[in-house]
């Protein structure tokens, strides 16, 4: 018996599958209700779920709470741009993203005040940005500058420095070193679900920290982005001997 409930939700995947591969479900497509589908296959929601789940995790389907499972769109990579601290203008454009930005003053805690080496409590100026291409998410960033660098009206909603922060660019300048740690990780629950990632999918996470010319910083950044979604690049300049003689 287990092992016929086990073929079955195989079954089901399978045939689902063959359809959006095929192109018979479009992309973008909402499949029928659970209910529907189960009627359809002539099994219980349990077995119907469990055939989802299959699809799901091969990254074909997508759950999206309150609205239904949906054929997912093939994923389009954006660029991250190293050193730069954007998104590239590029690859940005031809996913057609939409950067929403939530502005707020908050007070510096825990790993912040290590990042940007201000007491606890200082205040901070933070952008939260995410970026979305339809209804899938490309990434998300907090930045951070400490309150009394921050320019004057940056966080007014008709600010110009909206338009770089929907960039995840950096903000403050003048800037003497931009330092960037790089690494894949889990998500944790709140990314995955702000992300809406599947279990098996990792994160880039960059920690970008800005200082000025007295080596002060002067901006912190967390961005995140899945995995499957986004390149790093990053570009290393040499000093020519002309330079180095001159310094």
């Amino acid at each position: 018996m287990i092992r016929s409930v086990l073929s079955r939700h195989h079954d089901i995947a399978d045939d689902l599958r063959h359809q959006i591969t095929t192109g018979h479900i479009k992309p973008g497509a909402r499949l029928p209700s659970e209910a529907g589908l189960a009627d359809r296959y002539k099994v219980s929601t349990v077995t119907l779920r469990s055939a989802l789940a299959v699809l799901q995790g091969e990254g074909l389907v997508e759950k999206i709470h309150g609205k239904g499972n949906f054929v997912r769109r093939p994923l389009r990579k954006i660029v991250y741009i190293g050193g730069w601290g954007t998104l590239d203008p590029w690859t940005a454009a031809e996913t057609a993203l939409r950067v929403t930005v939530r502005t707020n003053t908050v007070p510096a805690e825990g790993h912040l005040t290590t990042l940007l080496k201000v007491p606890t409590g200082s205040p901070l100026a933070e952008f939260f940005c995410i970026s979305h291409e339809g209804e899938s998410p490309y990434g998300l960033a907090r930045i951070y500058i400490p309150r009394d660098l921050a320019p004057a009206g940056v966080l007014d909603d008709e600010s110009s420095w909206r338009e770089t922060a929907t960039r995840f660019a950096v903000l403050s300048s003048p800037l003497a070193t931009v330092r960037e740690t790089v690494s894949a990780r889990p998500p944790t629950p709140d990314e995955a679900s702000a992300l809406r990632l599947r279990s098996a999918v990792a994160v880039l996470a960059v920690t970008r920290v800005a200082t000025d010319a007295i080596g002060r910083v002067v901006e912190a950044a967390l961005l995140v982005f899945p995995g499957d979604r986004v390149d790093a690049v990053f570009t290393t300049h040499h000093m020519t001997e002309e330079r180095q003689t001159q310094r």
